[in-house]
């Protein structure tokens, strides 16, 4: 038995009263409030709201943040220049954790030191706001489409659609994008919130913090995985071959994609929302195929290896349901994660520590002579 954590699994680093996740029971809250709950009653921007501030907005203080998120959307001309002139083959990712990198170079609030809380919750609300026109403007930009100005009539949700697509979303496509960012929202101690955590810990700032989480949710081990989802899924085919698919898979102990969790032991609690909502976009889209697909593998998986699917399972279904491009899972991810995200670093920054674990030490245990260069 090892005498130490490897990759820090089960080790405590730190209090937050954000996301309490019990991966035993299967629960998800944000703040005491219920997963399930918070997606049947409110809207991304509340549940931000929620995080950043600490409690549930009333109407008007849900009226003032709304209107404060929306009317930080427009770009630095310097980063949308990037976004134009930027590689049209570039990941979405690689593109976002630059473009963020860049709002802090023009923006004076973006300070190292001694943090100034106040002004580093205008600098999170800036984040959240910006980060999905950045995204939606390099898609458009690589297709080589013209960038519509940014609207402040619409809801998060519904704007980022309107500004990939140029046209306004059905109230529903809408609204199931706003249950995913609010399901993606804050998830404990997951691997890019401890990057940020990091960061900010050395009194870095924030946009240094986000670019770091960018670079660590980008991986497929973390936020990519959904991408591989439907790559599964396109390699499959079609829904007679499912089968046969799973049980090569099992036989060559092959991963299936958005299968089981390191957290949950049990079903994923964020799970079932978004196969509510790909069953909703197959009857409002006329395609069954993929989400018939999706059940299928989940059915045999929990048969076979009493393994749930996870929330990166159903999420690429009801992404690619809505048309949404497969290398534009991982940034829509990011999207919503940058509210927990900044509410993490604001966190950190109220009773901040630098993280400094030890390592273990493996290598010689006698020290040795140089040698001449000669002799080596």
């Amino acid at each position: 038995m090892s005498d130490y954590a490897k990759g820090l699994e089960g080790v405590i680093a730190n209090e937050s009263a954000l996301s309490r996740v019990e991966g035993l029971e299967g629960k998800l809250s944000y703040l005491g409030y219920d997963i399930d709950d918070l997606v049947n009653g409110c809207t991304f921007e509340e549940v931000t709201y929620l995080l950043q501030n600490g409690q549930l907005p009333n109407q008007s203080e849900l009226d003032a943040f709304c209107e404060s998120l929306r009317g930080r959307r427009e770009l630095p001309q310097g980063v949308v220049d990037f976004l134009k002139s930027a590689p049209k083959d570039a990941l979405p990712m690689d593109i976002i954790r630059t473009g963020v990198s860049m709002l802090g170079l023009t923006d004076k609030r973006a300070k190292i030191g001694e943090p100034d809380h106040e002004a580093n919750r205008e600098v999170a609300l800036s984040i959240v706001a910006q980060i999905p026109v950045i995204v939606a403007y390099y898609h458009r930009a690589r297709q080589g489409m013209d960038l519509p100005p940014v609207r402040t009539d619409l809801g998060e949700a519904a704007h980022f659609l309107y500004l990939i697509n140029g046209e306004e979303p059905s109230e529903a496509m809408a609204r199931t994008l706003d249950i995913a960012y609010i399901i993606h929202a804050d998830h404990g101690m997951n691997a890019s919130t401890f990057s940020a955590r990091v960061t900010v810990a050395t009194l870095s700032d924030m946009y240094s913090a986000v670019t770091s989480a960018i670079g660590t949710l980008k991986g497929p081990l973390h936020g990519g995985a959904n991408e591989g989802v439907i790559q599964m899924l396109e390699e499959i085919g079609e829904e007679d071959k499912v089968d046969a698919y799973v049980e090569d898979c099992l036989t060559n102990k092959k991963k299936i994609m958005g299968i089981g969790h390191r957290v949950y032991k049990v079903l994923d609690p964020r799970a079932p929302h978004l196969q509510k909502m790909a069953i909703k976009l197959t009857e409002e889209l006329g395609e069954p195929k993929w989400i018939n697909m999706s059940n299928r593998i989940a059915e045999i998986m929990r048969e076979r290896k009493g393994l749930n699917a996870n929330v990166d399972f159903y999420s690429a279904t009801v992404y690619y349901s809505m048309g949404i491009p497969t290398d534009l899972f991982t940034p829509i991810f990011a999207i919503a994660r940058a509210a927990g995200w900044t509410a993490q670093v604001l966190e950190q920054l109220q009773d901040n520590r630098l993280y400094r674990p030890l390592t273990k030490y493996v290598g010689p245990q006698e020290t040795m002579p140089v040698p001449p260069i000669s002799e080596r």
